[in-house]
């Protein structure tokens, strides 16, 4: 049994940081799902609050490594 940590730039604000490939808050830009650190939810769900948009929700373990078994 092993773990799998996914590692990528945040779309939002191009740092790198790791998370679980199947928890991570992410957008869809081009048909293809690219991920948001934590720093960048929290800034940005204040705003989507004001213009009346859901906040993005932050999964449990969203930011930590997963079972390997759980990938597909």
């Amino acid at each position: 049994m092993g773990f799998v940590s996914c590692m990528a730039p945040c779309y939002g604000c191009h740092r790198p940081f790791s998370f679980n490939p199947n928890l991570v808050p992410s957008i869809r830009i081009n048909d293809v799902r690219q991920p948001i650190c934590q720093d960048c939810v929290e800034q940005a769900n204040p705003l989507r609050e004001r213009n009346g948009l859901p906040k993005i929700e932050i999964l449990p373990g969203a930011y930590d490594a997963c079972d390997e078994a759980e990938l597909g």
